[in-house]
């Protein structure tokens, strides 16, 4: 590994599930991530418009995590949100950010996930999951890199999760505490280019002005679910 830090296991203080090496090979074959939103962005709970928020210091971890998979790969990956509702804040934030893909409305996640495989040309196991609830755990059982966020109340639920084999990484932080950020910073930390990352960000360098070109070309897609339980685009 390049990065000059310390061991991954005195930074990250979540559970590991998986081994580091095991860890390390799941990400070297990672095409696209996918975050859950409420819950996971933030605590779950919604305003009067069922809307939930998110930070800047998540939306940069975003940001960073697709740009430390282009250095490692030369490419930018698939970047996806999934919400159980229609949530304007993840559009926003989709959309500000150049996402590919927001799938709203989706009760059934796993539907959501073999969506974006049919549609980008993925493997399940090409892909990384951010999730946080039991709705989330058929799009769990699918993805190939599974990072679960927990929370005080649902113990149960995490030990479910990993006698059952659906999450490789417990993260410390809760949605409240910026769990998106710890989710990126591990995945970028596992792919071995942190400090390389951190410094041409900091930079503003060529090669980051080159990914960000390309960042931006993206247009975000959205697709929900139709009463007959079919995954449909969608126009906002």
């Amino acid at each position: 590994m390049s990065n000059s830090s310390p061991d991954i296991t005195s930074l990250f203080k979540g559970r590991f599930i998986t081994g580091f090496e095991a860890l390390q090979k799941k990400l070297a074959g990672i095409k696209a991530y996918v975050f859950d939103w409420d819950g996971v962005f933030n605590d779950g709970f919604k305003n009067d418009d069922g809307s939930s928020p998110f930070s800047e210091v998540d939306s940069m971890g975003t940001n960073l995590l697709r740009f430390s998979h282009y250095l490692r790969t030369k490419s930018n990956p698939v970047f996806a949100v999934i919400s159980g509702e229609k949530n304007t804040a993840a559009f926003t934030l989709a959309q500000r950010e150049n996402f590919h893909v927001v799938y709203f409305r989706v009760k059934h996640k796993a539907d959501a996930l073999q969506h974006l495989s049919a549609t980008y040309g993925l493997k399940q196991e090409e892909i990384a999951f951010v999730f946080d609830d039991v709705l989330d755990l058929s799009a769990a059982k699918l993805a190939g890199l599974r990072i679960m966020v927990p929370h005080a109340a649902t113990p149960a639920l995490t030990d479910f999760c990993i006698r059952n084999n659906l999450a490789d990484y417990i993260s410390f932080a809760d949605g409240r505490n910026h769990a998106v950020r710890e989710a990126a910073e591990l995945m970028i930390y596992l792919g071995g280019n942190y400090d390389a990352a951190i410094t041409s960000r900091m930079e503003f360098s060529p090669v980051y002005q080159v990914y960000l070109a390309q960042r931006n070309s993206v247009s975000t897609s959205f697709y929900t679910v139709d009463p007959k339980n079919s995954v449909q685009a969608a126009t906002l």
